[in-house]
């Protein structure tokens, strides 16, 4: 089963989230037919999301990840809620590139590096909060924990792995993140250090049989862990006809009643499950009737 789960150590030095997504990222995969360093891209961006998402105090809080190194993946994006819910896209999906020296996959080529990554929460607020940082290396983990620390003075270490095997499917997928407590002691942070700087490939912790428990207990065998809650994960979207239906409503009357003139119908393709929806000419002269009803016939020029 996909779960992730999330603990303290026993002396409250910091908290920590662990979790296997092989399910999500091979779901993302089917879904948008990723090449293989683009499934490990996308991969690594669902984990993280998935992790971030469950530091939100509320059921209907979003968090949205985006990041754009100029590489040929183009844009990579993510949303996740704090219930183990992801859902994510990324530009080009069939973009691939060769191997690294070493035979991994070259994500931060495919990412690029001189860009940003974006990280916005929705809590429900009349505007959402929104942060920023320049890319480090486009390998997506070290850019995500400097935004923590550059934007939100919070000490981060994230580390996400993808393996994809021999058929292009995901092998195992999973990731790592630990984020210290506040008022830590130059001791107990050195000892924090010491213990991430003997972790494996995070890939290879994962790519077992192992509980995540155990995967934790691995990773930061030196402490004493209390896992404190876990929580099931997949990919999830919500896209509905009547959410599309909305997207054709933003682009305001002249704009549609040209499609229904010229066209006669519309396809509406979902970024993040590339689920198709069809409107044909009755339902455009529906959405147009409802505008007019409602004195939007032109255009908003705002």
């Amino acid at each position: 089963m996909t779960e992730m789960i999330r603990g303290i150590d026993k002396q409250l030095m910091f908290r920590f989230f662990v979790l296997n997504t092989k399910e999500v990222v091979e779901q993302a995969r089917q879904f948008h037919q990723t090449s293989p360093v683009a499934t490990a891209a996308l991969g690594r961006m669902l984990t993280a999301g998935l992790m971030i998402g469950y530091t939100l105090k509320n059921e209907k809080d979003k968090v949205t990840l985006r990041i754009n190194g100029g590489g040929p993946l183009g844009t990579i994006l993510v949303t996740a809620n704090n219930n183990g819910q992801v859902k994510g896209y990324v530009e080009n999906p069939h973009i691939d590139l060769p191997a690294k020296e070493n035979g991994k996959l070259d994500v931060g080529n495919a990412v690029g590096k001189e860009g940003y990554f974006q990280l916005i929460k929705d809590s429900g607020l009349k505007e959402p909060y929104s942060g920023s940082s320049k890319l480090v290396s486009g390998e997506i983990g070290d850019d995500i924990a400097a935004y923590f620390f550059y934007s939100e003075q919070q000490p981060t270490v994230v580390a996400l792995g993808v393996l994809i095997d021999v058929d292009g499917s995901v092998k195992s997928a999973g990731g790592f993140m630990l984020q210290l407590m506040p008022g830590l002691v130059e001791e107990e942070i050195a000892s924090v250090e010491n213990a991430i700087r003997q972790m494996n490939q995070v890939s290879s912790y994962f790519d077992t049989e192992d509980s995540l428990e155990m995967i934790a207990k691995n990773i930061l065998k030196d402490f004493e862990l209390e896992i404190t809650e876990k929580i099931p994960v997949m990919y999830f979207c919500d896209c509905t006809q009547e959410r599309m239906e909305q997207v054709l409503i933003s682009l305001g009357y002249d704009e549609l009643n040209d499609i229904y003139e010229q066209d006669e119908k519309a396809e509406i393709i979902c970024h993040f499950c590339n689920k198709k929806y069809q409107f044909e000419k009755q339902d455009l002269k529906h959405i147009l009737d409802q505008l007019a009803d409602n004195g939007s016939t032109h255009a908003c020029d705002c």
